[in-house]
């Protein structure tokens, strides 16, 4: 079932962010679907936390999108690079927002390993934030502000259930510059994804 706006309006982010852990993040595009269990996130607390890019209230055209309705997706160009698939949540002027840093592929694995080049097992390959971007193919051009209440990116609740015993709870990575905001225990990993949902 796909997430409705409740589960993306609420205020607690870091609690978002844990319970996104399993949820399974799916893209449609030219009539192909691909789906992957959510593995890794991180919590991202606007204008109060020095990791965000909204901190201080920091409004660009860029992070704009941050400060709008939640359930929407935010794509960044990292480093040139690589895109980032963030979730936007709270209440519009509220500018949280969860970045899915991996995932564990479920369907679609052909369209995947092509997206990625490549045929890494199912468990490594889309187990980075730019990693599972390519390998879903979340482009910053493509895919920033859209809707996740619609049916082109969307997040499904299939009744998987992650319980604490599984998780790595941490400090976010990359981060240093957010001085004491780094250490705080905002990114969630699931051990072991391989063990628990497939044989890849």
């Amino acid at each position: 079932m796909k997430l409705g706006i409740d589960f993306y309006e609420r205020e607690n982010v870091v609690q978002i962010s844990r319970e996104l852990i399993g949820k399974v993040l799916c893209v449609s595009e030219h009539d192909q679907t691909v789906k992957a269990i959510i593995t890794e996130t991180e919590a991202y607390e606007g204008v109060t936390d020095k990791a965000s890019h909204a901190y201080g209230g920091r409004r660009t055209d860029r992070t704009e999108i941050m400060f709008g309705p939640p359930a929407r997706s935010y794509v960044y160009l990292c480093y040139g690079v690589h895109s980032l698939f963030n979730v936007v949540t709270n209440k519009e002027g509220i500018p949280h927002a969860v970045l899915i840093r991996g995932v564990y592929p479920i369907s679609g694995l052909d369209i995947i390993q092509a997206n990625r080049n490549s045929k890494e097992p199912t468990h490594r390959i889309a187990n980075g934030p730019g990693k599972l971007t390519k390998a879903l193919g979340i482009h910053y051009r493509n895919h920033n502000d859209l809707s996740l209440l619609a049916d082109s990116i969307w997040i499904e609740d299939q009744g998987i259930h992650v319980p604490d015993g599984e998780l790595q709870i941490g400090p976010r990575i990359g981060i240093d510059y957010a001085e004491e905001d780094a250490l705080l225990p905002y990114r969630f990993l699931h051990k072991d994804p391989k063990g628990r949902f497939g044989k890849g």
